[in-house]
């Protein structure tokens, strides 16, 4: 291990023990830190010289953001990671040229327990450092940031003669630490502790309805059941009574995968603590119902919508996960082909006019909406939204939450609108026919309204309105336009690599019009996307534009098939198509 180099560069961290004499009465041993960290690293070259020498900046860009350094300090890096000018591998890479140390790939080799337990997980967050390997004398760190002043003086601290740091891209640390330091790690404990304490009862014949002393591991498990999700990226929480057990399921991705299973005994005070969090009815255990509660965990807000219902085997509950810190994204970066988010954004941006978003549940529509409400509106128009629930906050928006108990529905909420002088509208899902007819009225009068609507694709999203009493040159003259989109799996960008399809691959292929390729990518599996081959999604979309042939057969009372075939006849990317680029 080196120490350091005659020019000030310093590679390695080396930590040396001081060691007492057994006659010494002094308090526990204390490392010293040979080499330091943070400000004592002396850079080789300029962080900007080098990332515009690796081709990850352009001079402009360079030239821009250090003007920008100027005025506002800080780091160059951090400053241009902020902008999107950079990802943060970039800076990683450039930041081992400039310091000659080593890059650790954590989406190829996981950290080893014995050295994950020399470094308490709240510390580790904290500096976003992930212990590696240790031979008992040696620990190996992987850092983000060398320049941090923390790490020297914790790293003194830790019960080994050395310390060896080398660079890893932060967001493979934050999935490192996810990972590794499991918030499910002592369940096994807590089930215990809780079979010790209750009696066997069936889970049928269970009728407690609080949680007692008796129950209290039961809170720790759903603490770790909702923080653990929340560090897998899951979108919802499954909590299933079945015969004889209660299994846990996180969907990552969009698909399922069981992580947990639990003794039938657990159900009822299972699902009751969850209850209590959300403010539901904890008696009543045969009729659904809905609640949410806040959360903060690992420092992120978090916001959790929960459902019950009842099933042979007792309560079910599902839990969706809405992370508050995590930023929208801009419409620009949802995912839609250059051509499409063209015509999507000239759709938009018409002064009057009614925009549905049709998908499955859990599509992204929301999102979708999102985006497009940050896009199209400023200071000189006002946004009304009538939402259930409200799932982003907008500070510049204004937002309406449904209210049953106040009797304020979509349709209520939507004529109270109308009231305010409102420019832009956002209604947060079409359920009824009232509700329609009240949106396509708004349109017509000179207003911008946006909406979700269930349906299959877009051709379809116009006839859901068709049966819903609304009269068809009423849709024809109010809807300017509609996306259809899915979310899909995305591969992962560390472990994706060239392969030859199947026969019956490619037919799929063939069969849902995707253009002539000559290569095929997928995921091989790797520590970073927890050898699924799949790493968060990606939205695919097919933008419906009403044209004066559409308005026709839709005023005609053409099939739903004639309309999406003129479309696609007009240039619409259908959502296969989309899928398959």
């Amino acid at each position: 291990m080196r120490a350091g180099n005659h020019d000030g560069r310093h590679t390695w961290v080396q930590v040396m023990m001081k060691r007492r004499r057994p006659t010494e009465a002094a308090p526990a041993p204390t490392a010293e830190v040979i080499t330091p960290l943070g400000s004592s690293l002396v850079a080789s070259r300029r962080i900007g010289a080098i990332l515009l020498e690796q081709g990850a900046l352009s001079e402009d860009t360079l030239v821009h953001a250090t003007a920008l350094q100027a005025i506002e300090g800080g780091r160059l890096g951090a400053m241009l990671i902020r902008s999107g000018a950079i990802t943060s591998g970039d800076l990683i890479e450039a930041l081992s040229v400039q310091f000659d140390m080593p890059v650790f790939d954590l989406r190829r080799d996981r950290a080893m327990p014995d050295a994950l337990r020399m470094i308490d997980e709240s510390v580790a967050r904290l500096l976003t450092v992930v212990p590696l390997s240790t031979d008992g004398t040696t620990l190996r760190v992987a850092v983000s940031d060398p320049l941090d002043d923390r790490l020297a003086g914790h790293f003194s601290q830790l019960p080994v003669a050395r310390v060896e740091v080398v660079l890893a891209d932060p967001d493979h640390i934050r999935s490192t630490l996810n990972d590794s330091y499991k918030a499910l790690a002592s369940v096994g404990e807590q089930i215990r502790q809780f079979e010790a304490s209750v009696p066997p009862v069936a889970p049928l014949a269970d009728t407690r309805t609080s949680i007692d002393e008796a129950d209290a591991p039961i809170v720790s498990v759903v603490d770790g059941i909702v923080a653990q999700a929340l560090r897998d990226r899951a979108s919802d929480v499954h909590i299933e009574p079945t015969d004889g057990h209660v299994r846990v399921r996180y969907r990552i991705d969009g698909a399922l995968t069981e992580v947990l299973t639990l003794p039938a005994s657990m159900a009822n005070p299972l699902v009751s603590r969850i209850k209590i969090m959300a403010s539901m009815n904890i008696v009543e255990r045969r009729r659904p119902q809905d609640g949410q509660f806040q959360a903060v965990i690992d420092g992120r807000e978090l916001d959790v919508r929960v459902a019950t219902t009842s099933t042979i085997f007792g309560e079910k509950a599902v839990l969706r996960l809405l992370d508050k810190s995590r930023s929208l994204l801009p419409l620009a970066q949802l995912g839609m082909p250059s051509a499409t988010y063209e015509i999507y954004s000239k759709i938009v941006h018409q002064p009057y006019g009614m925009v549905i978003c049709s998908g499955p549940t859990g599509s992204g529509k929301t999102t979708t909406l999102y985006a497009t409400l940050a896009e199209i509106s400023h200071d000189e128009v006002n946004v009304m939204t009538i939402e259930d629930p409200v799932e982003y906050i907008f500070p510049k928006i204004n937002q309406t939450q449904i209210n049953a108990q106040a009797d304020v529905t979509f349709a209520v909420g939507l004529r109270s609108i109308l009231r305010q002088d409102p420019d832009i509208i956002l209604v947060g899902e079409i359920r009824d026919a009232e509700t329609a007819r009240i949106a396509v009225q708004s349109a017509l009068t000179g207003h911008v309204v946006m909406s979700s609507l269930h349906a299959t694709d877009s051709a379809s999203a116009l006839y859901r309105l068709l049966d819903m009493g609304i009269e068809p040159f009423l849709v024809s003259s109010a809807v300017v336009g509609v996306v259809a989109q899915r979310l899909v799996r995305r591969i992962c960008p560390s472990c994706r690599e060239e392969y030859s399809p199947s026969e019956a691959e490619l037919a799929w292929y063939a069969h849902v019009w995707g253009p002539p390729k000559a290569k095929f990518l997928h995921g091989t599996g790797c520590n970073y996307c927890s050898g699924t081959g799949y790493r968060d999604r990606i939205g695919v979309y097919e933008v419906l534009q009403i044209t004066d042939e559409i308005r026709h057969l839709l005023t005609t009372g053409a099939a739903p098939g004639e309309v999406r075939k003129k479309a696609v006849a007009q240039g619409m990317s259908s959502l296969g198509n989309a899928a398959a680029m």
